[in-house]
């Protein structure tokens, strides 16, 4: 249950951390759109670990086979399938895991839940699953790319080190210039620098990564249960190691009267704007045309290389020292997952939008 995403456009994906591979099949994906596979691969490299000194050092391609769904570099309507095969598990180093749980995994609830749990790296509850949603969300990028929309995400805080401005004080166009992916490159540095601190005494840290979504279309989301920015909270909330979501000015929009909070509405050229945009490019749950924006706050990856106080499966008090290849920080390779997530949640609603209309 519940390893699908999406109402129109649908992601199912499958697969473990140390299984054989991560796959999925989209389901509702549009006929007839130009399907770009080095553009996907470069969004999974975007993702892949051994990237830089910030991620995790397990070695893997993480090359994606089309299965089925696209003939002459088009979609052909019908489900398209994928696999990325894993290549360098190294399960040895979870073989000290095998009975005790982990200090915030995933570990003891899947034990109750299911009364089974893969403890090579997590099975299911890894965060290589996340390599089917950027497939999917780089396939739904390729379709958004037909009606203009355009989303960035990047790292805007680390631990205490964050920008202070808002997004569009900076050049985006920098992202990919710096192993964090911040578009500030003296933040960047600092950030950098405090994560391999942090990693040189084997412990973790978190931060926040900024999304926008520009030239959306006006009218995607419904007003009560349908919520656009309720099913952008969802998908991100999804995503492993993220702890909160906010839109627009969120919880800094408390400072503000009213009066000030309010997006005033006014004639530009023939067009309807606001000339503030607080309310992140959302308003009654429905896109109103200006950039969608928002936060998502992630937290320290729960596995540290020190030693931790827990207990085993017996409910006996032990020790565990965690063994092998961890990010320090998920927040830079987290960065294509809430871009992808995005992009699935727009196509979607885009779809469902156009049902309505027929």
């Amino acid at each position: 249950m519940f390893n699908s995403f999406g109402n129109i456009f649908r992601l199912t994906s499958f697969g473990e951390s140390h299984g054989k591979g991560i796959g999925g099949v989209i389901d509702g994906f549009p006929a007839g759109i130009n399907i770009d596979l080095d553009f996907i691969q470069k969004e999974l490299n975007r993702r892949r670990p051994g990237q830089s000194n910030l991620t995790t050092s397990r070695d893997e391609e993480d090359k994606v086979e089309i299965l089925s769904g696209v003939f002459n570099g088009k979609s052909t309507g019908c489900p398209i399938g994928f696999i990325v095969w894993n290549k360098n598990q190294h399960s040895d180093d979870y073989t000290n895991m095998k009975e005790v749980y982990r200090p915030s995994h995933a570990d003891y609830t899947y034990t109750v839940k299911y009364g089974i749990r893969d403890y090579r790296g997590g099975g299911r509850s890894s965060a290589r699953e996340t390599i089917s949603r950027v497939v999917g969300g780089a396939i739904a990028k390729l379709a958004l790319r037909q009606l203009g929309v355009q989303i960035q995400a990047f790292t805007s805080q680390v631990g205490p080190i964050r920008l202070e401005r808002n997004y569009s004080d900076y050049d985006l166009d920098l992202i990919e210039t710096n192993s964090v992916r911040c578009p500030d490159p003296i933040k960047a540095k600092e950030m950098e620098e405090l994560i391999l601190k942090i990693k040189g005494e084997g412990d973790t840290i978190g931060g926040v990564l900024t999304c926008v979504i520009k030239d959306c279309p006006i009218g995607l989301g419904e007003p009560v249960f349908g919520k656009l920015h309720a099913a952008l909270g969802n998908a991100m909330l999804s995503i492993n190691a993220a702890k909160a979501f906010e839109y627009g000015d969120g919880f800094k929009g408390l400072k503000l009267k009213g009066s000030e909070q309010n997006d005033v509405f006014y004639n530009h050229d023939g067009k309807i704007e606001t000339r503030t945009n607080h309310s992140g490019g959302i308003q009654g749950g429905i896109s109103n045309g200006q950039d969608i924006y928002f936060r998502v706050a992630f937290k320290p990856v729960a596995t540290v290389l020190m030693e931790q106080e827990t207990v085993n499966i017996d409910g006996i008090d032990t020790t565990l020292k965690a063994r092998g290849r961890h990010d320090p920080c998920v927040l830079p390779r987290a960065v294509p997952i809430v871009e992808a997530m995005a992009a699935m949640t727009i196509l979607d609603y885009y779809l469902l939008d156009r049902m309505t209309q027929l």
